[in-house]
């Protein structure tokens, strides 16, 4: 009988050192993406060196779902650029043309304007209230490359929670079942 209590525990030390493999694997993982993202970050000079298109404003030259590579350096930015940008009390980044820049020849200062392609007119109402113009602080990078469609695999998380859950439930059987 002392042979069946050891072999019960030896199956539940077993089950313990594979949750811990298991975690160790997940927090790897997870930690490799971050690495990843923040050497992106470096990189590029943009805070969000990748962000997908949401809506369809840009279309036909961008569409909904793709994702936008982005960078950011010191050159200035000209009208006929497709720039990403954040306004203050807004959470989501927007992807617009730059139609129009106003340089200050007192202090350099630059304001831009922009505008969906697909859109009748400027983008003054997506501003704060109040604001005009966007000033530097607020670009987040420039657009310098694309992949159609790919952002969709985010449109669809966001859009339907349980397609995000069951997607992570399936990615954390496939790391569990690659193990054994």
């Amino acid at each position: 009988m002392e042979w069946v209590a050891e072999t019960v525990e030896s199956i539940k030390s077993f089950q313990i050192r594979k949750a811990l493999n298991d975690a160790v694997s997940f927090g790897m993982i997870i930690s490799s993406a971050l690495i990843i993202w923040k050497a992106l970050m470096c990189i590029t000079g943009s805070e969000s060196p990748v962000v997908v298109v949401l809506t369809g404003s840009m279309e036909p030259g961008f569409k909904r779902g793709d994702i936008l590579f982005l960078h950011m350096n010191n050159d200035p930015i000209r009208a006929g650029e497709i720039i990403v940008y954040n306004v203050d009390g807004r959470s989501i980044p927007i992807v617009h043309r730059v139609i129009k820049v106003h340089e200050r020849k007192d202090t350099g200062e630059v304001n831009i304007l922009t505008k969906g392609d697909a859109n009748p007119g400027d983008d003054i109402g997506l501003y704060a209230p109040g604001q005009r113009w966007l000033e530097q602080r607020h670009i987040m990078g420039r657009a310098v490359g694309f992949l159609p469609y790919v952002g969709w695999v985010t449109i669809i998380m966001t859009e339907k929670p349980i397609v995000k859950c069951v997607l992570i439930g399936v990615l954390g059987l496939l790391v569990i079942t690659s193990k054994d």
